[in-house]
């Protein structure tokens, strides 16, 4: 079984946003990134299938130089080998052309994206990928097993989860729940060694224009400042609440 994942480049959880050139652009300055937490779920998994079916395992990226290094952490945990497509990651459906044609090329059975990136929260490239390379599609997916051509997904709905039987090739949404956190990798120093002598293959991207763009960022509103209200002053409170707060 040849499995394909996605790996989108994303800023840590932890870094502070700013935005440049009129609040259009995500300002990259000391800002440090990861592998799309969605997406690491998902290379987990793609370990497991590796280790227990004899699957192997490539990771794919759409962006510049500047991803390498995320991808050499995927192939640190485990990865075969890694493709880079070099162009911006511009909008879901450009991105989905340019994994499409990765797809295709690759002749891949399972291919396991996250079901959205945590910086744009988009949501979109699994599903237009299924769509251009005509693969069955299970979203939001917290669970996966395959037994030869034949596949059985969990995926959350609304209210409790949903068990699917389809084939493969297929195409997953993959999110938390797909493993367990405590069986995330990191690296060691053995992966990151192997890592620097497996091949990252550059390839140029095909045509595909954008059909959206960003028109302006804005970060939230800061949050007020904290009331403090003395627990003997019940009066107060409720005043806060309904008057203020507006909850009750």
């Amino acid at each position: 079984m040849k499995i394909l994942v996605c790996i989108s480049h994303v800023p840590d959880t932890t870094s502070k946003v700013n935005f440049t050139e009129g609040d259009t652009k995500f300002d990259t300055n000391g800002v440090q990134f990861v592998i799309n937490p969605n997406d690491e779920f998902g290379l987990t998994r793609a370990m497991w299938f590796k280790e227990k079916q004899g699957a192997s395992v490539d990771v794919v990226n759409i962006g510049g130089t500047e991803t390498e290094p995320t991808l050499r952490k995927a192939l640190a945990i485990g990865a075969d080998s890694a493709i880079r497509v070099n162009t911006d990651a511009t909008d879901g459906f450009a991105v989905a052309k340019q994994l499409a044609k990765v797809v295709q090329d690759g002749g891949y059975d399972l291919v396991i994206a996250g079901r959205e990136s945590i910086d744009y929260n988009g949501g979109m490239v699994p599903g237009m990928l299924a769509a251009l390379t005509d693969a069955n599609f299970v979203n939001n997916c917290i669970g996966l097993e395959v037994d030869g051509s034949n596949a059985t997904a969990t995926r959350e709905i609304d209210g409790g989860k949903e068990t699917i039987s389809t084939s493969l090739p297929l195409i997953i949404g993959g999110q938390k729940g797909l493993v367990e956190e405590s069986d995330l990798r990191i690296p060691n120093m053995r992966g990151i060694m192997m890592a620097r002598k497996k091949p990252l293959n550059v390839l140029e991207p095909v045509d595909a224009s954008a059909e959206t763009s960003a028109v302006k960022f804005e970060k939230p509103a800061p949050k007020g400042a904290v009331k403090l209200v003395s627990p003997d002053n019940i009066d107060e409170l409720v005043s806060l609440l309904h008057n203020e707060a507006k909850v009750i």
